[in-house]
């Protein structure tokens, strides 16, 4: 599986952003798919995932009521749609790809974007 992401920017604080990640290889719509992040100095953070189906969707708290994942699996697409960002969601986005679900760690997924800078101002 091979995985594309894109989207991120440069927003101020409060302002919106959709981050997308393309999916190309067999049988790439079975996966669950997952968004992480990572800001500098720190490690690679869990932001959400989705089941291949679309029907269960999962959240880190810090994001929880403000982003929401879904997929198009028609298109091979996960999208992030990010909302009500703050300084502290400033990081590298990387989509990522795993058989199973469930798994909150990086370690868990099995392939990985080259991730997407999103930058929040103050």
């Amino acid at each position: 599986v091979q995985l594309q992401a894109s989207g991120g920017g440069l927003v101020q604080a409060g302002g919106s952003l959709r981050l997308s990640c393309a999916a190309s290889g067999r049988t790439s719509s079975r996966y669950t798919m997952g968004w992480f992040r990572q800001a500098p100095g720190k490690e690679r953070e869990y932001v959400a995932s989705v089941r291949w189906s679309g029907g269960s969707t999962d959240y880190s708290d810090s994001v929880k009521g403000r982003f929401t994942i879904s997929r198009d699996n028609a298109k091979n697409t996960v999208y992030l749609q990010m909302t009500s960002l703050k300084p502290e969601d400033t990081a590298v986005y990387y989509c990522a790809a795993t058989p199973n679900w469930g798994s909150r760690y990086p370690s868990g997924y099995d392939y990985w974007g080259q991730g997407t800078q999103v930058t929040v101002s103050s």
